[in-house]
Formats: structure tokens, sequence, C-alpha cells
């Protein structure tokens, strides 16, 4: 069963790492549209019309694919102090704690984006800019961040609550708690 439960970890890191990686390149191009605009209005009196509008919604629609890349590798912030002086035991419970707490209000704000996407489509509702852009287009890609972001989460609960189940508090420490220092230079090194 763990080999299952980390194949699906695997499965879940690999479409997160994609979607960053497709993210950021949507963030770089919408950074150069950007540029772009300012440099042509400052010499050319021309505007790219919408260059801020599209910059946004990318930027909402890359933050909310994130959210579970950062899960899954850990890479959040917490503030850590009193956490690290307590034991193992007491720290997996703490983050399957908290994982819990941040799976429903993840699936409270994603019930609240199908709710905005649907009255959208509903309504035919679209941006009053320029561009007119139709608002399902930027949000289905906000609403399917934000629902990976709650599958990621709901998977990390079940595994954890699998590893609670035999005590395993290693596992819920290497998939729910917070890196540790070797852990870390590890990874900026490239050390495995």
């Amino acid at each position: 069963m763990n080999q299952v439960m980390d194949r699906v970890h695997g499965v879940l890191s690999d479409i997160s790492r994609a979607a960053v990686w497709v993210g950021g390149l949507a963030l770089m191009l919408s950074a150069v549209m950007v540029t772009g605009d300012v440099i042509m209005r400052k010499l050319f009196g021309i505007t790219i019309s919408g260059s801020d509008e599209i910059s946004g919604y990318v930027f909402a629609a890359a933050t909310t694919w994130a959210y579970s890349y950062c899960l899954l590798n850990r890479a959040n912030i917490r503030i850590d102090a009193v956490y690290n002086q307590m034991g193992l035991r007491t720290r997996a419970v703490l983050d399957l704690v908290g994982l819990a707490a941040l799976t429903y209000y993840v699936y409270l704000l994603a019930e609240s984006s199908v709710g905005v996407l649907s009255e959208s489509l509903e309504y035919d509702s679209s941006a009053q800019t320029t561009l007119a852009t139709p608002l399902w287009i930027p949000q289905i890609f906000w609403v399917t961040g934000l629902c990976f972001f709650l599958v990621c989460l709901a998977f990390l609960c079940v595994y954890g609550l699998y590893a609670l189940a035999r005590t395993d508090w290693s596992t819920i420490n290497r998939i729910a708690g917070i890196k540790s220092v070797e852990e870390e230079i590890a990874e900026e090194t490239f050390v495995n």
C-alpha cells in the first residue's frame, strides 16, 4: 500500500511540476508583453491594449497551480521555532491537523470558485475592459488550479491518516512536515 501511495504522490508531483513550468513560462511571456507595452508607449505612443488584464489572468492562474507544487514539495513557509523543539509524534499530529484545516479552507474556496465560474458561464459574463474577455476563459484555469490543489490536499490527508494508523511518524514528516536543514542543503546542492 505504501508503494501505491508513493506512486500517486509521484504522479501528483509530476503534474504539479509541469504546471509550475507552464505557469512560469506564461508569467515570463506576460512580463515580456507588459515590458513591450511600456517601451512602445514611451517611445512611440502606441499601447498594447489589455496587456495588464492578460497578465492579471496569467498571475491568478499560475498562482493557483503553484499551490500544489509548494504543498507536495513542502516548500511553504512556516514559523517553526517551537515546532522544531517538539517530538516527531507531536509534529506529525500537528502536520495532519494543519493539513486537515487547510483542506477544509481550500474546499470552501474551491466550492466558491466553481460557483463563480458557473455564474460566468450561465450569464455569459465578460470583463468590462477593452478586450471584453469572456470571464469563463481565465476562470477555468483559476478554478482547475484550486481544484487540483484540493485533490492534492485530500490525497495527503488520506496518506497521512494511513501513516498515522500505522504509527509511521517518519512518513507523515516526509509528506507533510517541514524539511530538515539537511534536506534543504541536499536539494540546493543536488545531493541525493
